[in-house]
């Protein structure tokens, strides 16, 4: 057994590592860029090394200094994560000429397998079934745009040597395959120093289901079942649930034994995954093999009880599998949801800045349910613009899967994130969703069910009226807090009323609170009365409450004349004032946004790589403006409308942070 590994990657998964690797006894050395010198994955290591810049291509993918941290430190082993240099042959051998383990599969089956034109020829020689496409490296625009032409629209425009949804592009015509080649060059030398590109059929209304596979160095190899993750923005996988409410057994075992095959035929050692598309009649087509732990592995450890980390770590000394596939019941239904610094009310658009607050669910673990959080981060740390903007990874397990979806909906309640913007409402919405809830998804569910964007959730009547009666409730509380202020004028008691009009997502309710020691029971202008209860005090930022029959989780923050109120992805405003501060407020003024209208604005903080105009020319609606560069992808901002460039603000290589001005037009 080691004595000492090195963990060559950061945030979630370094602290996952490190988490097995304690439990085993075994010690740590984290490696650490000047922007993660205070990073959690650098606390709770044994020893940790700086290995430079914050330039991903300057500290955690330049093998040269990972391998000095190495010999520095005389780790006898490297587990790499996922990303970075996970899937890098060049690093896998750089460690062994060295004399250290790489807690992965062998230098070749990386190669063959990471590589993704290799592997589909690979897996067409194993028989296993593979998507129409063209094998081979593309070398100009002129040759994708040919190429593309010949498979016929859609296609899908990948980098070889990538994964996480870098360097990948959809395009459903000659337009989009010149924009999107070029981006996807450049997102796969930036992510992966490795530009090349190839070109396949995109299957439309596809699943995405993937097997997870576990083979030692004697020739052995299990799968331990599916994962669904068909839930994608911008092919980033988002929700993964395992197994896949989709398959039969037929079809699992099937699939489950193709991977095998796979990794068999290039001598595959350790933990890895084989991605497969599944269209409507169940035909599962090779995607590609992913050589490395994948991100979303804690579901597949929940439903089969195995820790994967604890696994590589055995097969890389040479142990034999002491599991074989009689051995894997998959038990139960688990549930994982990406949390992101990406702000949905912006279209997703990468987010930055200090976590203010951070606050997860309370981590639960027994025969009934588990809620496990997979994170790198901790309250008052930065978001780095520099890196993927994934937060942590909350999972939900229960005997079924309605209630590791209820178990999840209630934890994403629980989970209290200020600062910067993030996808909890959105999670909380697809949870909810009844297209997720029946199972029945895509990989085009977010593109379908959220073409125009994620603009909240409208919560039904009676939400609406549980949430009132909350808001009244409270209200009082807080009121009668503030009546018991010391110091007050003789004769000057504030007195604290009934009847109180409240006001939420356009509605207006008059009620009446009649209140005692165990809670209030809010009464309408209908009759219909509402008891709430619960556990709040002024200054708390979340509340667990009673309405009536419901159990509410609602995050709560104090605002002029009421209160902010999340809860299952709704973020309402709620008034709750006196009936003559209701009257007197109709004579309010609202206050209207500065017009922004011929400006273009940066919706992210991030790098400007490209400027597409000039002063004075003519734009068009849907012309490319510009492109911003933010967490590793490249977003092109293009023309609302038709007009003349009056003003360039930026400069390419400027750092811009939110609304700064980029244009100007006359």
């Amino acid at each position: 057994m080691f004595d000492k590994i090195l963990i060559a990657n950061r945030g979630e998964i370094a602290c996952r590592v490190i988490k097995t690797a304690k439990q085993m006894g075994i010690k740590t050395v984290a490696v650490f860029s000047d922007a993660d010198r205070n990073a959690l994955h650098v606390q709770l290591a044994d020893e940790a090394v700086n290995i430079g810049p914050p330039p991903a291509n300057q500290s955690y993918i330049d093998i040269e200094k990972v391998t000095s941290a190495v010999k520095k430190t005389n780790a006898q082993a490297v587990h790499p994560g996922y990303g970075f240099l996970s899937e890098n042959a060049k690093f896998a051998k750089s460690l062994s000429d060295i004399g250290v383990t790489f807690i992965g599969p062998p230098q070749n089956a990386i190669e063959s397998m990471g590589d993704k034109i290799t592997s589909k020829k690979i897996a067409q020689e194993a028989g296993v079934n593979t998507v129409p496409g063209y094998i081979g490296v593309i070398k100009d625009e002129d040759e994708a745009l040919s190429i593309s032409e010949k498979i016929g629209y859609p296609v899908m425009i990948k980098a070889s040597a990538g994964g996480g949804g870098k360097g990948m592009r959809i395009a459903w015509n000659d337009t989009e395959v010149k924009e999107g080649f070029q981006s996807s060059k450049n997102e796969a030398a930036s992510s992966f120093g490795d530009d090349r590109i190839f070109i396949e059929k995109f299957v439309t209304q596809p699943r995405h289901i993937e097997i997870q596979v576990l083979a030692d160095t004697k020739g052995n190899c299990i799968y331990l079942g599916e994962r669904e993750c068909s839930i994608q923005r911008r092919n980033q996988k988002v929700v993964e649930e395992a197994p896949s409410s989709f398959l039969d057994e037929n079809t699992r075992r099937e699939m489950g034994e193709q991977a095998c095959n796979l990794a068999k035929a290039v001598g595959y050692s350790s933990a890895g995954t084989v991605e497969f598309i599944v269209d409507k009649d169940k035909n599962f087509y090779f995607l590609e093999m992913n050589t490395r732990l994948q991100v979303e592995h804690p579901v597949t450890e929940l439903i089969t009880g195995i820790d994967l980390v604890e696994q590589m770590i055995l097969v890389a000394t040479g142990k034999p599998l002491s599991i074989t596939q009689k051995d894997i019941k998959l038990t139960g239904w688990a549930i994982e949801s990406r949390l992101y610094a990406e702000d949905p009310y912006r279209n997703f658009l990468p987010s930055i800045g200090r976590l203010t607050r951070y606050r997860p669910p309370a981590e639960i673990k027994d025969k009934h349910s588990i809620v496990r959080n997979d994170t790198g981060v901790y309250e008052g740390g930065e978001i780095s613009m520099y890196y993927d903007p994934m937060i942590a990874k909350l999972c939900t397990w229960a005997p079924d899967r309605a209630k590791a979806i209820e178990q999840m909906r209630i934890a994403l309640d629980r989970f209290e994130v200020e600062g910067i913007g993030h996808n909890l409402p959105f999670l909380s919405a697809v949870m909810d969703h009844k297209k997720f809830i029946s199972g029945k998804i895509t990989t085009a569910f977010i593109a379908e069910e959220y073409s125009e964007g994620f603009n909240g959730v409208d919560l039904s009547d009676d939400k609406i009226k549980d949430l009132a009666a909350c808001a009244a409730a409270m209200n009082r509380v807080a009121e009668i807090r503030r009546t018991k202020i010391s110091g007050r004028m003789d004769n000057h008691e504030r007195r604290v009323g009934d009847d109180w009009v409240v006001q939420v997502a356009g509605k207006v309710f008059l009620v009446n609170v009649i209140a005692d020691t165990a809670g209030a029971n809010v009464i309408f202008e209908d009759e219909t009365s509402i008891r709430v209860s619960g556990d709040w005090l002024p200054g708390k930022k979340l509340a667990n409450m009673t309405a009536g029959d419901k159990n509410l989780v609602i995050k709560i923050n104090k605002v002029t004349g009421g209160f902010r109120m999340r809860t299952r992805g709704a973020d309402l405003k709620v008034l709750v004032r006196s009936p003559r501060q209701a009257e007197l407020s109709k004579h309010m003024q609202e206050k209207l946004p500065p017009d922004t209208s011929k400006m273009l604005l940066c919706p992210m903080p991030g790098l400007i790589v490209k400027i597409d105009v000039e002063i004075g020319q003519e734009v068009q609606e849907g012309q490319p403006l510009c492109t911003v560069e933010a967490m590793k992808m490249e977003n092109i901002l293009r023309a609302e409308r038709k007009g003349v460039v009056a003003k360039i603000n930026s400069s390419v290589g400027d750092s811009l942070a939110v609304d700064d001005i980029i244009l100007e037009f006359g």
